[in-house]
């Protein structure tokens, strides 16, 4: 049910506040109500910016089931589908109900140190690295079962729409962002005898369990990064990683918008 509420959320550059303006303008004069305040009862979020700012955007609002929508005035926008010149169509393509929706889950990853469990949430992808950019030794389980004795820089643990993010320029795979699965990427890999390290990314099923336990003269400087975010937390047993039962809801205005943006930003 539509509420007539828009929530417009920009970050501070420039060209993303005079977007922004014009946008409640738009919408305003398309009957709608534009809240710069993020409000729980709002039919649509907006997001102005980079892919960046749509990251923090969902994170701050924890991720909540209000649909998002992306207006690019970064570099990338793997998340942002509108253009700044085209926001007139935007808003008459969203009245008359011109677009579909795609789901977008979430990353999950239980955090289980000596004391206590943590829960935490990603949409592009998770890091475990060591946090004095140091060498680390990982043990990783797929499914319980052992795989491989990791060292290195860290692992990357990205979603499929998260692939073109880090996992990229790490030398992982493209996913297409609603494709059913996520993948395991190593940072500058090291192997020895003790250690055997696969070179390159393994994508698996969502329903595929990972696990990553850190040695344990690193359970205490051990870093998780969550889309960018890190979060640190002493004497770490064990990292678990799968999709979760939750997603963001994001607006597809344009079938091909995906192939088209991966084309221009990368060839």
């Amino acid at each position: 049910m539509r509420s007539g509420i828009i929530n417009i959320i920009s970050n501070r550059n420039r060209d993303s506040q005079n977007t922004m303006h014009r946008l409640i303008k738009l919408f305003k004069d398309a009957g709608y109500h534009a809240s710069e305040e993020f409000n729980p009862k709002a039919e649509l979020t907006v997001c102005i910016g980079g892919d960046g700012a749509f990251l923090r955007a969902v994170h701050k609002t924890s991720f909540p089931t209000i649909p998002f929508v992306g207006v690019n005035t970064g570099h990338l926008g793997f998340f942002q589908e509108i253009h700044q010149d085209d926001l007139e169509n935007f808003v008459q393509n969203y009245k008359h109900r011109k677009y579909k929706v795609e789901r977008m889950y979430l990353l999950e990853c239980q955090i289980e140190t000596r004391e206590r469990h943590f829960q935490l949430y990603a949409l592009n992808e998770f890091v475990v690295k060591n946090q004095q950019n140091q060498v680390i030794h990982l043990k990783v389980d797929v499914e319980e079962r052992h795989l491989q004795n990791f060292s290195g820089d860290g692992l990357i643990i990205s979603s499929s729409a998260g692939s073109t993010a880090y996992n990229y320029s790490a030398g992982g795979a493209i996913l297409y962002p609603t494709l059913n699965g996520y993948q395991l990427t190593p940072l500058a890999p090291i192997n020895t005898k003790a250690y055997r390290s696969l070179y390159n990314s393994i994508v698996v099923p969502n329903d595929t369990i990972l696990d990553i336990y850190p040695e344990k003269r690193y359970q205490s400087s051990t870093l998780v990064i969550s889309d960018g975010l890190e979060v640190k937390f002493n004497q770490v047993k064990r990292f678990r990683f799968d999709i979760a039962q939750r997603y963001i809801r994001r607006l597809v205005f344009n079938k091909n918008y995906y192939w088209t943006n991966l084309k221009d930003k990368f060839l």
